[in-house]
């Protein structure tokens, strides 16, 4: 292949790792209340133009933040909390998007079992807490204890009290074991949240994001306000401070959490080798074989 083809291709490859992006942000169509996609004006696309500038520019720091922590050995946590359609997943697929999924990984666990409900509450999360040259993102943590279960009436008065006196030594326990603990609180307004709903009702690409539990929640909101302004006042200490990202912005949510997350990891650029491709072996003696044509997946497109 000439170096000329050589280029053209690399450079369109690069498009296609922009274009990843552009298919994440169709789940971001707003609608109206009929149900109608509400078009951008001239302000929006170039404010959109500036977020896409942005992102890039932070994953690619989130990548030089990677490198740093598998030379180095730290262990990262990171939780995201916040009420349903805050935008936590959004933020979550965004950080993860460029960086290598052994190296940071989601935790999303599911209501517990059976059997884990007779564990030690933390028991199940402890199984997800990275080792060295790791980071670990949990989308809902052992905060659940303190938001959805105590508003759904999932745990007793026990149990809820019991949880805000392990939780602080807990995260002490993470701190002291070196672990960095950071965590996020996103905040959206009721008018959002709202809006945030209809648009998953009337886009068949999101309906599956909307449970009966989530819209539990929307009924519910006062009870969740009052269970997340304990939780902030119980849960925020020296070691395990909280954070909280203003989310009703989706996009100005993503990119300030990712650029408060690089303040806090005292990461430094990390020196890589240079890569040299090596040249392939060819041998007189080796001919590739025709695919089976029953085997080729049809050309649909």
């Amino acid at each position: 292949m000439k170096r000329e083809d050589e280029d053209t291709r690399l450079h369109l490859d690069l498009l296609d790792a922009d274009d990843e992006e552009y298919e994440l942000e169709y789940e971001d169509r707003a609608f109206d209340a009929e149900g109608r996609e509400i078009a951008l004006d001239a302000q929006q696309k170039s404010g959109r133009q500036l977020y896409f500038r942005e992102l890039f520019r932070l994953q690619r720091e989130l990548v030089n933040l990677q490198d740093w922590v598998v030379a180095t050995g730290h262990k990262l946590v990171i939780l995201f909390e916040g009420r349903d359609a805050a935008g936590k997943g959004g933020v979550i697929k965004r950080i993860t998007q460029r960086l290598n999924p052994r190296v940071a990984r989601v935790a999303a666990l599911p209501a517990p079992n059976d059997r884990e409900r007779t564990q030690w509450y933390f028991q199940r999360y402890v199984a997800h807490l990275p080792a060295a040259g790791e980071i670990v993102l949990f989308d809902r943590s052992w905060y659940n204890r303190a938001g959805v279960e105590r508003v759904m009436g999932f745990c007793t008065d026990e149990q809820y009290e019991e949880f805000f006196r392990s939780v602080p030594e807990f995260e002490r326990m993470l701190a002291r074991s070196g672990i960095q603990l950071v965590k996020y609180w996103f905040s959206i307004s009721d008018e959002e949240q709202h809006l945030r709903f209809l648009s998953r009702i009337h886009d068949p690409l999101k309906q599956w994001k909307l449970s009966p539990m989530d819209l539990e929640s929307r009924r519910r909101w006062e009870a969740y306000t009052r269970a997340k302004e304990v939780m902030l006042e119980r849960t925020h200490t020296a070691e395990a401070p909280w954070w909280v990202v203003q989310a009703d912005d989706k996009k100005r949510a993503r990119l300030n959490c990712i650029h408060h997350l690089l303040s806090l990891v005292p990461y430094r650029p990390v020196p890589h080798t240079e890569v040299v491709l090596p040249q392939r072996e060819r041998h007189e003696d080796y001919l590739r074989r025709p695919v089976p044509t029953d085997l080729i997946v049809p050309a649909a497109y």
